[in-house]
């Protein structure tokens, strides 16, 4: 995830689009069942407010003026 200054705004929005959805099916799949992976929710939440500081990031950072 250091990567992440790297990525486009779209392409931002799109990850965590895919991460919400992945968590979703980690937390309806997981009522019934035995998980081997338990610590992939937490993962996955964490992935996304990674994602969601880089947003809030770029969008509060003051836009950048050459000045002489």
């Amino acid at each position: 995830m250091k990567e992440i200054k790297k990525i486009s705004d779209k392409e931002l929005l799109k990850t965590i689009d895919e991460k919400r959805v992945a968590l979703k099916e980690f937390r309806l799949g997981s009522s019934g069942s035995k998980l081997k992976d338990v610590k992939a929710g937490r993962n996955l939440r964490k992935d996304i407010a990674r994602l969601l500081t880089e947003v809030s990031a770029r969008n509060n950072a003051p836009a950048k003026v050459a000045t002489k």
